[in-house]
């Protein structure tokens, strides 16, 4: 397999340098958090003339480290490695092994000639409550498994090839090593039940094992569907014939998210420019560990491309939600008459905001007018976009209406620009 750079990580983990935080990378297990920050920004740094022995580096889920989960062994290890001025970078992956690490990463900040950088697989690490436990001293770093692009650069093959294995096996890296199909959904089944859902029932003391199995399906069968936990108790009650508390279902979806296996793109009132407090869409943070979940047997391509399109607006940097647009009218026979359109995604970062539709086809003008109804509704003037797969030069419509094929969108991340 070739080098895969993550160079979009790579590069914020050399800004972080000289800024006095702790720059903590986090993100779902085996994305490659590890091999970031033990290999790529190792040997950035012997490239850049550090020495060997100024770069600290401490496995934490390493038996052979165990030691050093007591947190006074770790920093009397650390600052004993400490034997002048110069900078030293401390690397320690998985620290939440260590008891009570947000001491001990207080701690290492009182080391002036020190530069700490950390992984982390659990919500504990999100940036809210990087704020809290670090008091505005931590720098969160969010990494996701391979974008397309980086998948592609790594396939030994062209980009549709790419595309169909893409959506099956999702990007975790050392799905690329693994040979036969059944050897990958072997290795991807195990390794959810293995890794991700043997964490989060031991982490969250679940005791209704059989109750979470069967969300999670629901979940991975239903990614990019409206729901909240009222909504998917009353379907357990009528599909499963199984009942299910809206309490105990949303614990369930927080536990997954905390996990980092799925995320919440929340409903948001275009017209209003205000939050809908009520349905929400959930997307898996890999598709392939979704697909296992299904045992590889629902792939209904549309919903996993607009699943993808969403995780590489993540990637990008950007807050997505879901958007939603009121329409109302007005007859003698009906009164007035609420029409509601949706918008996939609603794409904010910083002052910049895109409107983004993804259609796996546009066959006919008819099919255009149903993918662009909301989007013509919509009268600030952000930038709107059809996402497709359809192998098409981006264009403009006349309305404005920026239409592009979905590997544009993927491999070019200047593409929405045109």
């Amino acid at each position: 397999m070739k080098t895969i750079e993550r160079k979009n990580y790579l590069d914020q983990l050399i800004s972080g340098r000289g800024n006095g935080l702790i720059k903590i990378i986090t993100g779902i297990r085996r994305c490659g958090k590890s091999f970031l920050l033990f290999n790529i920004f190792y040997d950035y740094l012997l490239s850049e003339g550090v020495r060997d022995d100024h770069i600290i580096k401490i496995a934490l889920d390493d038996l052979l480290n165990e030691e050093y989960r007591d947190p006074r062994t770790l920093l009397l290890y650390i600052r004993g490695c400490i034997r002048d001025r110069s900078v030293y970078y401390i690397l320690l992956d998985e620290v939440q092994m260590v008891k009570d690490f947000t001491g001990m990463l207080n701690s290492l900040l009182h080391i002036d000639n020190a530069e700490v950088y950390v992984t982390g697989s659990n919500s504990r690490f999100l940036s809210s409550d990087i704020a809290t436990e670090f008091r505005g001293r931590g720098d969160e770093i969010r990494i996701y498994p391979l974008s397309f692009a980086e998948y592609l650069s790594a396939y030994d093959g062209d980009k549709l090839d790419a595309w169909r294995d893409y959506c099956m096996y999702g990007g975790l890296p050392l799905t690329m090593n693994i040979g036969t199909r059944q050897k990958k959904c072997s290795y991807l089944s195990n390794l959810y039940n293995s890794v991700y859902k043997k964490d989060i029932v031991e982490r969250n003391a679940i005791k209704k094992e059989a109750e979470f199995d069967t969300l999670a399906k629901v979940m991975a069968s239903s990614i990019g569907a409206p729901c909240n936990p009222t909504r998917l108790s009353n379907t357990f009650a009528s599909v499963e014939h199984t009942e299910i508390r809206p309490e105990t279902i949303g614990a369930y979806l927080s536990h997954m998210q905390d996990a980092f296996l799925l995320e919440r793109a929340q409903r948001f009132d275009i017209k209003g420019k205000r939050y809908i407090g009520t349905l929400s869409k959930y997307y898996f943070t890999d598709v392939g560990l979704r697909n296992a979940l299904l045992d590889f047997r629902q792939q209904e391509e549309s919903h996993l491309m607009e699943n993808i399109i969403y995780n590489e607006l993540r990637m990008r940097g950007y807050l997505v939600d879901v958007g939603h647009v009121e329409l109302r009218s007005y007859s003698k026979s009906k009164g007035t008459v609420r029409r509601q359109l949706e918008v996939d995604f609603v794409a904010n970062n910083g002052s910049r905001r895109y409107y983004i539709q993804s259609a796996l086809s546009i066959p006919d003008s008819e099919k255009m007018a149903q993918e662009t109804a909301s989007l013509m509704h919509i009268s600030d003037n952000f930038k709107k976009v059809v996402v497709v797969k359809d192998n098409i030069v981006p264009w403009h419509n006349e309305d404005g209406i920026l239409i592009i094929s979905l590997f544009d969108f993927l491999l070019k991340p200047d593409c929405l620009e045109l």
